[in-house]
């Protein structure tokens, strides 16, 4: 398992980059934390569904599967998103909290409904 994880968080760091970049960027361009986070979320998951189906989980890629991905993983930015608009948090403590609740939760969520192994 510990190996399966540095596969998934070695993907995590370029996805994480991809996500910060984006957010700031349309951040910068006046979008609030919620919005800001939702679109750096989509360029980023795409990237990390990819990437983690064929290097770190070898699984199929699927519709159904990138979806469940999507949802679940869109459901965490949003909600990271608007719990930092409602504290009204500095961009930098959404960025990193969504950061790590995503590496920890994707894993598992990864690991045990969207690319588990059916026996």
């Amino acid at each position: 398992m510990y190996k399966l994880f540095a596969r998934y968080a070695s993907v995590g760091v370029i996805n994480t980059a991809i996500h910060w970049i984006v957010f700031l960027f349309i951040h910068w361009l006046g979008a609030n934390q919620a919005v800001s986070n939702m679109f750096a979320f989509l360029v980023a998951v795409t990237f990390s569904f990819f990437a983690n189906a064929r290097y770190t989980f070898k699984g199929k890629v699927t519709s159904g599967r990138y979806m469940i991905y999507l949802a679940f993983m869109g459901a965490m930015a949003a909600s990271v998103g608007q719990m930092s608009d409602t504290l009204e948090l500095p961009s930098i403590v959404t960025l990193m909290t969504f950061s790590a609740v995503s590496l920890i939760m994707g894993f598992f969520y990864s690991k045990y409904i969207v690319f588990r192994v059916r026996k």
